[in-house]
């Protein structure tokens, strides 16, 4: 079967974020056909149920067949009116309802690609049995289980540009390293690289290190590229190795938009010279733009001096940003960041695709090499990490308040209603108040859950702060 006779397949390629009121925006060419095609079923189902929903005593599982047989004697209710013909209903919801369906729409699709992007690409059929990468896997019969297991931790944080035959390979042999050290972690594996992040004994992980390096793949890497913080493997949950389209998903297909044309990488050293010129003019500064390109959440608790930190709340969400304010970035000299660099390399090479820039720079190692160099230097703040620690932090200052009363706080919690998925910023004393969600929405739906009656819901669903804040933010100039 062809690869376009599989949608599901397509899911994990895209964001819902790319789509429009209208289905898809634009002629992007990463979008294909089958997604568009996905994507207005899922409208048209979408449409068909809330209307169904409306119809007087009926269920709303009734088949679209059975509705059309009973038009003629069935009655639809919404918005305090009365339809008897279906045509009405289905004019008075397309007109009305609109923003409604949707929401519904992208909700439900969107939860399909996060699904689907937290369990990777399947080995396509056919090619299950995987060789042997036993080779790959150093001999660890010099250390004991106690030093792979006890001992000082650390975490790791990486990643490789390098074209990859097969992908499956490196996902199975990954997973053998990281299960015999006992590391645990996330590590992606596409045809464009590597990308991982990994936690373990500091035993564990210089294994792991030597064993990265001495692949034929990943022997460009040095040293240097593993970034180091503070941790262990209880740091994460598990352990999760798969294969995706892209190392860091920014949502566009890596053979439209390569890491390849990237801007140019910057030393911290030479990076911190840049920015402190930058502070040095002032307001009067308006040919240079330090940018950050991590999401809201992480530009919240800590940033550099006078960046510019777009409000988007995925990196998926960084091409359309960059779209809707290009004239904010021409003929500008641009200074790029994010945690460990990866997201710089695809970030630069599509602000530069769009040929708009004088220069764009990015900062090697990103902000976690700038802290090694620079702890009490020009970011401010804590740095945040996706695993259980959420932040690290080289300096004490505090840039963020408490999401309830304002006081200085940064450290972040998960909202306490458990099918949401969303951070908070709660001080203490607001917690003890029981002010622990992330919104009011939340915050009402969390008091429900101590009634056994209320039904839980089958997944982590939107809430208000996500709903109410803008996807893609245009910046005023």
């Amino acid at each position: 079967m062809a690869a376009e006779d599989k949608p599901c397949a397509e899911f994990s390629r895209m964001e819902i974020d790319s789509l429009t009121q209208n289905g898809l925006k634009g002629d992007k060419p990463q979008f294909s056909a089958t997604l568009r095609k996905c994507y207005a079923l899922c409208r048209r189902k979408t449409f068909a149920v809330y209307v169904a929903s409306k119809r007087e005593g009926s269920s709303t599982s009734s088949s679209s067949s059975s509705s059309s047989s009973s038009s003629s004697s069935s009655s639809w209710c919404c918005c305090g009116q009365t339809f008897q013909e279906a045509s009405s209903i289905h004019k008075h919801v397309a007109r009305t309802h609109e923003a409604e369906i949707r929401r519904r729409a992208d909700s439900t699709f969107e939860q399909l690609l996060i699904r689907l992007e937290g369990e990777g690409e399947p080995r396509p059929p056919g090619q299950e049995e995987l060789p042997d990468v036993s080779a790959w896997i150093p001999d660890t019969g010099h250390l004991t289980e106690q030093q792979l297991q006890k001992g000082p931790g650390r975490v790791l944080l990486y990643y490789c540009y390098h074209q990859v035959e097969d992908p499956h390979v490196i996902c199975a042999w990954q997973k053998a390293l990281c299960e015999k050290l006992h590391l645990t972690g996330k590590v992606r594996v596409a045809t464009e690289g590597v990308n991982g992040t990994v936690g373990g004994t500091e035993v564990a992980t210089d294994v792991y290190i030597k064993a990265m390096r001495s692949h034929p793949l990943f022997s460009i890497m040095e040293d240097e590229d593993f970034k180091t913080s503070a941790g262990s493997a209880e740091c994460f949950s598990e352990l999760k190795v798969g294969v995706y389209r892209e190392i860091v998903p920014m949502g566009v297909d890596p053979d439209v938009i390569s890491y390849r044309l990237a801007g140019v990488h910057l030393e911290p050293e030479e990076f911190h010279r840049e920015v402190e010129a930058l502070l040095s003019k002032g307001d009067s500064c308006n040919d240079t733009i330090l940018l950050d390109c991590r999401n809201f959440y992480e530009s919240k608790i800590g940033q550099f001096s006078r960046c510019l930190a777009p409000d988007i709340r995925k990196f998926s969400y960084f091409p359309d940003y960059i779209d809707q304010n290009l004239e904010l970035f021409r003929d500008k000299k641009v200074l790029m960041y994010c945690t460990g660099g990866i997201r710089c390399e695809r970030g630069s090479a599509y602000l530069r695709s769009k040929d708009v820039c004088k220069e764009v720079y990015q900062l090697k190692g990103g902000i976690h090499k700038y802290l090694e160099r620079f702890p009490e230097g020009f970011y401010r703040g804590k740095l945040f990490v996706f695993d259980e620690r959420y932040a690290i932090s080289s300096n004490d200052d505090v840039i963020s308040d408490c999401r309830y009363c304002g006081a200085p706080w940064d450290q972040y919690q998960l909202c306490s209603t458990h099918f949401c998925c969303q951070l908070v910023l709660s001080c203490p004393v607001c917690r003890q108040d029981g002010r622990t969600a992330c919104c009011p929405t939340c915050q009402t739906k969390g008091r429900a859950q101590s009634d056994e009656s209320t039904p839980t819901p089958p997944h982590r669903e939107e809430c208000e702060c996500t709903v109410q804040r803008p996807r893609i933010p245009q910046e005023v100039q």
